[in-house]
């Protein structure tokens, strides 16, 4: 089975495009500029445009300039949320660097993320399809409402029903729109599925980090957010790991069955591979 470094060597060419994009609008004073070029051209996983990717690929879908407009615009939102994320966690390093309000503050960070945003509508605006624009609005609107859910959830145990519409919000949202957008470009797409399988698939990562936090640094309960180990147990000092452990892989599961109506190539298998990291 492949390793992620594999999965992602496989459609890095398409991905480049992407990354070269990031950057190629910014029009900001230095020094300001050149952290913000830093801060996007760090090493990262981008997860979401490599899921969307294979994802049309093993649809037969050969890209165009507008999936990588759309890509691009996907993850411009990331990052524009890891910078408001910083803000909020008052966070000193992101990706092995400085984050922008450690170097400027938080006033500077917060507009910067706003700006990767505007960059972000002008990628979506330039495909020129309102139906496109409109998916972005709400999944904009989605993922700042999983953030207001996760503060007033601060220090209280939420159910579980709470923990899964928050992390589908913050985090399945992004994912689902990059699939149903692309699903819009590309006809040949199922759209229910492309998006079940993004919603699945996201949840599935969510859950894989939250793990990966409480068996590592536990910063997630030492600030008040408690997670599907937690919910699941009842408990902050005895955290469900085996449960968790299942609920990760039902969505896992879940987000295989997703990718069934696919013909067998090496996209698909490589989509099922990836998926298969996640599993616990």
């Amino acid at each position: 089975m492949k390793d992620y470094k594999e999965i992602y060597t496989l459609v890095k060419s398409d991905i480049d495009i992407i990354i070269e994009n990031l950057t190629s609008k910014l029009c900001l004073q230095e020094p300001l500029l050149t952290h913000l070029k830093k801060f996007l051209n760090s090493p990262a996983k981008r997860i979401r445009p490599l899921v969307a990717i294979l994802y049309l690929k093993a649809c037969g879908v050969r890209l165009q300039k507008e999936h990588y407009k759309l890509l691009t615009a996907v993850e411009l939102v990331h990052n524009a949320s890891l910078i408001h994320d910083d803000v909020i966690d008052e966070a000193d390093v992101r990706r092995g660097n400085s984050t922008l309000n450690k170097i400027f503050n938080s006033k500077l960070a917060v507009v910067s993320g706003d700006y990767l945003l505007a960059c972000a509508v002008d990628y979506i605006s330039k495909i020129g399809d309102n139906r496109i624009l409109n998916v972005f609005i709400q999944s904009l609107a989605q993922m700042c409402k999983g953030e207001i859910s996760q503060y007033f959830c601060v220090n209280k145990i939420p159910s579980m029903e709470e923990y899964l519409l928050k992390t589908k919000q913050k985090t399945a949202q992004l994912f689902m729109a990059a699939l149903e957008c692309s699903a819009m470009l590309s006809p040949e797409i199922d759209r229910d599925k492309a998006v079940s399988f993004a919603q699945n698939f996201g949840i599935a990562f969510q859950i894989k980090d939250d793990l990966n936090n409480i068996l590592t640094t536990n910063s997630d309960v030492e600030n008040g957010i408690y997670t599907a180990p937690i919910i699941l147990s009842g408990s902050v000092d005895n955290p469900a790991i085996e449960k968790t452990y299942h609920l990760l892989n039902n969505y896992v599961d879940l987000a295989r069955k997703d990718l069934d109506n696919l013909e067998d190539n090496l996209y698909k298998r490589t989509l099922l591979e990836l998926t298969e990291l996640y599993r616990q």
